[in-house]
């Protein structure tokens, strides 16, 4: 009995282990850090140092609250609105394979991020659509799955997700350095990387939402 309930803790952790990789990876590379850096480092090249910190951590607070409340309330009003969650995995998959071609291939998302007259710079554009974009609330929502993650899962993603934006508040107060170490082109060569890891992440949301096994393609 021992070594059965050893042998089940060890498929447990390391499933939570494989939970934790695979969130980090799809939250990380929806928000999109290296794009929010250099437009971090770009509207507020005026501000104090104190300024630009007090700024990079309004941003994160809001980020933070507005993935939280998409994490609590996204399924809710999900099945508000009669939308099975597999039809939004199917779409969600599609919509972060367009976001990730988008990173690749260095398109503009469309999105103005020109900071509007009397608003906080660290609400718009900083928070939203910088580090909150459509993508990443639909990733969010896709790794809470009621159905498919039992709520302690759901809590290691929540901690994933806070940890991947205190990281990006550490970054955003060292983007004058960070982005002089690594240059405009080191820049871009991750951020193609990171649409690459996205494209990838997105076929297998797909992939799973329509009943294929990774492994085990079925033949024509």
């Amino acid at each position: 009995m021992h070594l059965i309930s050893e042998f089940l803790s060890n498929i447990h952790e390391r499933a939570v282990f494989e939970k934790i990789i695979h969130d980090w990876l799809m939250i990380w590379v929806t928000i999109e850090p290296i794009g929010t850096l250099a437009l971090f480092a770009a509207i507020t090249s005026g501000l104090s140092p104190r300024e630009r910190r007090k700024t990079a951590m309004k941003a994160t607070v809001y980020s933070a609250i507005i993935l939280l409340g998409a994490i609590v309330s996204g399924q809710i009003i999900l099945a508000a609105l009669n939308i099975k969650l597999i039809s939004f995995q199917l779409a969600g998959g599609v919509i972060l394979f367009l976001f990730g071609l988008q990173m690749i291939f260095g398109l503009a998302s469309g999105v103005s991020h020109k900071p509007e007259v009397g608003h906080d710079i660290a609400v718009f554009p900083l928070a939203v659509p910088s580090i909150v974009d459509p993508a990443a609330i639909v990733a969010v929502i896709l790794l809470t799955d009621n159905h498919l993650y039992p709520i302690p899962m759901q809590v290691v993603t929540g901690v994933v997700m806070l940890t991947i934006l205190a990281i990006i508040y550490v970054l955003m107060v060292l983007a004058d350095p960070i982005l002089r170490i690594i240059g405009k082109n080191g820049a871009a060569i991750l951020e193609r990387i990171m649409g690459m890891i996205l494209t990838a992440l997105s076929v297998e949301l797909v992939m799973s939402a329509l009943g294929i096994d990774r492994w085990n393609i079925p033949k024509s």
